[in-house]
């Protein structure tokens, strides 16, 4: 099966994850600066989960570069990431409403690492589908980053019920490392097309 339909459904499903984050940015009654105060968390609560989203869906469209077929198993994996990515718009509403008190920061920690866990499901099943030696194993390689921010995550959960701006700081640094894009993706599938696989 071509990895054409999965693609533009996974683009389709991450466009509306955004969109329905960004409608809970309610606009106020009032028409002074002021009447934007309320806002703030939900704005920043947005901001961090729009560089979430936007970093999987970066990384997404470089892993499946890597890849020229997709399997049922790999379907079903692509699925289990849209679910827990589904899931982002809810975390960041309850959380900016709240201002980031302890259970939905720990509550968005949670479906940030249940994320993080599905996209090394999905990475894995595209191994199996292309094998050890495929250019996508390649890349993926060690993926250090794609282990240490499920333990990060785990801090953050934790840390959210002792000192909740210790635990923002943490998702604030996963982002962080998260936010240039992975060229292990790029260059091993540019290196395969110059070897003229």
């Amino acid at each position: 099966m071509l990895k054409n339909r999965l693609e533009a459904f996974s683009d389709g499903v991450i466009a509306i994850i955004i969109t329905i984050m960004v409608l809970e940015l309610k606009v106020p009654h009032g028409s002074e600066l002021a009447d934007l105060q309320p806002l703030i968390p939900v704005f920043f609560s947005y901001v961090l989960s729009f560089v979430y989203v936007g970093i999987y869906w970066n990384n997404h469209h470089h892993l499946l570069h890597t890849i020229d077929h997709v399997s049922g198993g790999l379907l079903w994996a692509n699925l289990h990431l849209l679910f827990w990515l589904s899931l982002i718009p809810f975390a960041t509403g309850w959380m900016g409403e709240n201002h980031f008190t302890s259970v939905p920061l720990a509550l968005y920690g949670f479906v940030l690492l249940m994320c993080a866990f599905a996209w090394l499901v999905l990475q894995r099943s595209m191994v199996t589908t292309h094998g050890s030696k495929s250019t996508l194993a390649v890349a993926v390689g060690r993926d250090l980053k794609g282990k240490i921010s499920p333990v990060l995550y785990v801090v953050g959960i934790v840390s959210a019920f002792i000192n909740e701006y210790f635990s923002e700081a943490v998702y604030v640094l996963v982002a962080l490392m998260w936010l240039v894009p992975d060229r292990r993706f790029e260059k091993a599938s540019h290196e395969d097309k110059s070897a003229g696989h």
